[in-house]
């Protein structure tokens, strides 16, 4: 009887432990996910790029100790969004009734981890191809205080109307919202959001939850041409001027829509990331671009 008494326990102590689990893995953001993404089918292209920061490093700590709050976050934010402005507009527009539609402004949107990691939303920087590097750094964290107190969220107001919705009719208004922002441009305020709501493109920092490398999903209810992944930085041994030396290197890898941009236009924006890289004070100038 005892042995009996001894595994219904057991069973019942599994049960708990499979509906904690699963509770604890259908929270809000991963009810959205299940109806914005699909089974993969369309053509994207997928690339990364390694680039050798340990010069870009020091530079971020010689800031630092002037009290200017930068990481090479915001390195590789300023200079992709200038990269795209001089070397890769293509990549700035997206895809709207059958034709490609340009935008005005390089806009960033940069992944944020909320709740001790547990929730994920967004930041949107409007026109940062105009910044400086100390304006990004106040914009930024500005923006993010603002998420960490549940403010300036453009899609939320979203994320909660569906995630209250039962299935299959949460499916259902997904697609409909999909297809009214994405698909016809139709801006929706009541909601919060509209064909422009995560900009140019997504930047999310995987290295500060410790991966090298990370290849992103092109999210279609984000409209945007490109997601980048910022792996975390490592010391290798690399091969400089004939000789084996450790540098501090760190992989950028990213997916882009192949209806709005080619791999040459990717060359190009990485190659003027390259150069910014190494001469990163140009990011402290506010630039002046020839219209």
């Amino acid at each position: 009887m005892a042995f009996f008494l001894t595994q219904s326990r057991h069973r019942n102590k599994s049960i708990q432990h499979f509906v904690a689990m699963e509770t604890q893995s259908n929270n809000d953001w991963r009810v959205l996910t299940s109806v914005i993404y699909r089974k993969p089918r369309d053509s994207k292209i997928f690339g990364s790029v390694e680039f050798d920061v340990t010069e870009v490093e020091a530079f971020i700590n010689a800031r630092r100790q002037t009290g200017l709050k930068i990481t090479l976050t915001h390195i590789f934010m300023l200079a992709l969004a200038r990269g795209i402005r001089e070397e890769a507009p293509e990549i700035n527009s997206y895809v709207r009734r059958g034709r490609i539609i340009q935008r005005n402004s390089v806009d960033i949107s940069l992944t944020v981890l909320l709740g001790g990691g547990q929730q994920l939303t967004s930041v949107k920087i409007a026109g940062a191809e105009r910044l400086s590097l100390r304006e990004l750094s106040v914009r930024l964290q500005a923006e993010i205080q603002n998420a960490r107190k549940g403010q300036g969220t453009e899609i939320k107001r979203v994320k909660n109307l569906v995630i209250r919705i039962p299935w299959p009719l949460r499916q259902w208004v997904a697609d409909l919202i999909r297809w009214l922002t994405v698909d016809w441009g139709i801006p929706l305020p009541f909601l919060g959001v509209s064909p422009e709501s995560f900009g140019s493109f997504l930047l999310s920092n995987l290295g500060s939850i410790g991966l090298d490398v990370g290849y992103p999903a092109l999210a279609p209810f984000s409209n945007v041409a490109m997601v980048v992944n910022q792996g975390s930085v490592s010391t290798k041994a690399v091969v400089v001027d004939g000789q084996i030396v450790p540098r501090r290197m760190i992989t950028i890898s990213a997916a882009l829509d192949h209806r709005v941009v080619d791999a040459a236009q990717v060359g190009r924006l990485f190659n003027y990331v390259r150069r910014i890289l190494k001469k990163p004070e140009v990011l402290e100038e506010t630039p002046c671009f020839v219209a």
